[in-house]
């Protein structure tokens, strides 16, 4: 059975967040002090040059297996240029019949007496 988008993108997700704790214990060398000083250190202003060299190629290799893994999935990953908008094909114009203006409930709207000129 086919898996969901949802279900693909949360176990990305996951994987990714597991190997970027990895990381940053690994780029501690299991120092406490040091792992947490690196967590502290990461807020939401902070930039990809801002992580540990370890946690930005942890995020470097979880980005490429998701997009891997989403082609694989039969998904597809866009280039990063907007798809060019589709046109409809043009139908041909002809005139056709003029629809009767006036009240849609289905009784004719009397017309006035022509006036002499």
């Amino acid at each position: 059975m086919a898996k969901s988008a949802t279900d693909i993108m949360q176990e990305i997700i996951f994987s990714a967040v597991t190997d970027a704790l990895e990381a940053l214990k690994s780029s501690s060398k299991g120092v406490p002090n040091a792992l947490l000083r690196d967590v502290n250190a990461i807020h939401a202003n902070s930039t990809f040059a801002d992580l540990p060299k370890e946690l930005q190629s942890a995020i470097a290799a979880s980005v490429r297996a998701a997009f891997n893994r989403l082609m694989r999935e039969g998904y597809s990953v866009s280039q990063g240029q907007p798809e060019p908008p589709r046109r409809l094909p043009e139908r041909p114009t002809r005139p056709g019949p003029r629809t009767p203006s006036g009240p849609r409930n289905g009784r004719a709207k009397p017309r006035p007496p022509n006036k002499p000129r």
